[in-house]
């Protein structure tokens, strides 16, 4: 990585922009809320695509990592800048990941100091946490992070999503160490839709993600490295847990020193062939 690492003004490698497709966010406001609130005209989710008739190859849109490729793929659906708002049919395909990614690119792409964040809505279903990302900008007058929910603006799930209150909105990180001191019940954590993807390895896989995201390496919700794939299927132990422990604490410390020293950890670091 970079020296810029933790200069979230700066764009990643999943969200630095092709030079040619700057001229695209030139007509957006300049309210950071203002230019999340844009992207949800840009992406739309598999099923609602698939309940559109959206050609099934489409779908595969999903598995876009980059922030380029999925500016390019709007553009080839539609070459208008990315002001103007599309129809369903002419969104790339994506998920709450998509959207916070994208947001976060064209706020760092403006210099504004932009973060994509993986962890659990809190407002979806009373009780239960459910697998998500937001973005989050630097809000310098008033010295803090603002969470914004980028694909949920104005849709009612949170009081002000614009501005995500601390209980509408856990970290992977965040959710982990309310699990370790038996403050939420695990089994509640996970993907909405599914039946197997709940549970500890669910939090611990989200705290492993947000670490990559704080690192600027914002992975797709299914990315999967190091021990991951062994914790969702129940094969590691106290030891991993114990990692994760330090995991949690440094992102939610956001200490940089420390963010460094896991991320050099073989079990945690992306490998290179997925950051692309």
């Amino acid at each position: 990585m970079t020296d810029d690492t933790f200069d979230y003004s700066r764009p990643g490698p999943l969200t630095l922009l092709a030079s040619g497709q700057l001229r695209l966010i030139e007509g957006l406001p300049d309210d950071p809320v203002a230019q999340c609130a844009a992207v949800q005209s840009l992406v739309i989710q598999p099923t609602d695509a698939a309940a559109l008739g959206v050609p099934p190859e489409r779908l595969a849109e999903k598995n876009i990592r980059t922030v380029s490729e999925l500016v390019a793929t709007l553009t080839a659906l539609d070459p208008a800048p990315l002001h103007l708002a599309r129809t369903p049919d002419t969104r790339v395909v994506g998920t709450c990941r998509h959207f916070a990614t994208l947001a976060c690119a064209i706020l760092r792409a403006r210099n504004i100091p932009s973060r994509a964040r993986c962890g659990f809505g809190m407002c979806f279903l009373e009780g239960r946490g459910l697998d998500h990302w937001i973005t989050e900008y630097w809000n310098a007058d008033e010295r803090r992070w603002v969470r914004v929910d980028t694909e949920h603006l104005g849709h009612g799930f949170a009081e002000r999503p614009e501005d995500l209150a601390p209980s509408e909105f856990l970290t992977g990180g965040e959710a982990w160490i309310r699990h370790r001191e038996g403050l939420i019940d695990p089994q509640r954590f996970g993907v909405f839709g599914t039946d197997h993807a709940w549970g500890p390895a669910e939090i611990s896989g989200n705290a492993v993600r947000d670490l990559a995201a704080l690192r600027k390496l914002e992975m797709l919700p299914w990315d999967e490295w190091g021990r991951m794939t062994e914790a969702y299927e129940g094969k590691t132990g106290p030891d991993y847990d114990r990692l994760i422990d330090k995991v949690a604490a440094a992102c939610v410390a956001e200490d940089p020193a420390a963010l460094t020293d896991l991320f050099a950890d073989e079990v945690l670091a992306v490998p290179q062939h997925m950051i692309k």
